[in-house]
């Protein structure tokens, strides 16, 4: 089978290999279909950590081709999404039930070879059942939006809520549809792309904010903004210095900062303590998706959260490598891999 490997930090190679063999407890999966994300471009870049020689792909999906000898509950040709993190049960992270802070904690195209390949191994314990009827595409929006709910779990968004997303790829503008179900009024999405501003309103954001056409934080919190005097909760989802450090100034006094956006490893911010302290904001990171993948399996299933608009385009595994080694399009938002 074809499969794309990291080999080294900035080397991807596309090349034959063998295909791999369940285990007694595995499931052999046949790819439909599997997202580029930003983790894989700073896994090329060496800004976050991975165990090369090692196939990237954590965000797909696919239909089941061969079952361990072991395996319950599964069978050939159920198609199913796959949850890329492996907790071991057994460190005093995963006791405490904190399983994305697992100390041996291996992630599927990262650690383990992944979903960037015409088949991947997927234990049964990483699986989850999608309808036969769900568009095979649609799968791999499994796992970004399992990471979107947990850091919609840490926002603890209340009815009647006021919510700012910061970033307009596609981890924002699922943060646009989640803050909406859980009951926020007022949903602002703040991004340089006009097509995807017009997306996040046709989503749910209740208003969309150009941050090169003016002040920001004046024109979003100031007296006169559209969420004047801050809102109850900040989403960060574009993993930039800049709007990491910009969002503390625009959540209200007692609110909350939420950080889903990933920042090269190394990277530091400048906060002001001070002002954090006076104004009690609290600021939350988010890490992977604790115990959300059924969830997140059960919202696109039922078409609750909609994730056709957020397909850019689809590729061959040909044309993976360059995809991958090179910055996202304007305006793209997902581009997945069909192998």
């Amino acid at each position: 089978m074809k499969a794309l490997f990291l080999d080294d930090v900035g080397q991807l190679a596309l090349r034959e290999t063998a295909r791999p063999e369940p285990g007694p407890h595995d499931l052999l999966v046949r790819v439909e279909a599997c997202g580029i994300c930003g983790t894989d471009r700073h896994l090329y870049l060496g800004e976050f950590p991975a165990k090369p020689p090692v196939t990237l792909g954590h965000e797909f999906s696919g239909v089941i081709e061969a079952i361990g000898e072991h395996v319950s509950g599964f069978a050939p040709g159920m198609r199913v999404t796959g949850d890329p993190n492996i907790a071991c049960g057994r460190c005093p992270e995963c006791h405490r039930g904190r399983v994305n802070l697992c100390h041996n904690l291996q992630a599927i195209g990262i650690h383990r070879n992944g979903g960037f390949a015409e088949f991947v191994i997927l234990p049964e314990t990483q699986a989850f059942v999608l309808p036969q009827t769900l568009d095979s595409l649609h799968g791999a929006f499994c796992e970004p939006l399992a990471c979107c709910l947990h850091g919609v779990d840490l926002a603890e968004i209340k009815p009647g809520a006021s919510v700012i997303v910061i970033g307009g790829g596609v981890i924002g503008l699922l943060v646009v549809q989640l803050a909406r179900l859980a009951g926020a009024t007022d949903v602002v999405l703040v991004t340089r792309s006009e097509s995807k501003r017009r997306l996040a309103e046709n989503l749910g954001a209740t208003a969309t904010l150009d941050p090169s056409s003016g002040d920001v934080i004046d024109r979003t919190v100031g007296a006169q903004g559209v969420i004047a005097g801050g809102a109850d909760v900040v989403f960060e989802c574009a993993g930039l210095t800049e709007t990491v450090e910009q969002a503390p100034h625009l959540a209200r006094r007692g609110g909350t900062v939420i950080l889903l956006g990933v920042l090269p490893q190394g990277t530091t911010v400048a906060f002001s303590p001070f002002d954090l302290l006076f104004r009690e904001v609290r600021v939350i990171p988010s890490f992977l998706n604790p115990f959300t993948h059924a969830r997140a399996a059960a919202l696109i299933a039922s078409g609750t959260v909609k994730v056709a608009e957020l397909v850019s385009r689809t590729i061959r595994l040909d044309d993976a490598a360059e995809a991958i080694s090179h910055p996202a399009g304007n305006g793209e938002i997902r581009v997945l891999v069909v192998p």
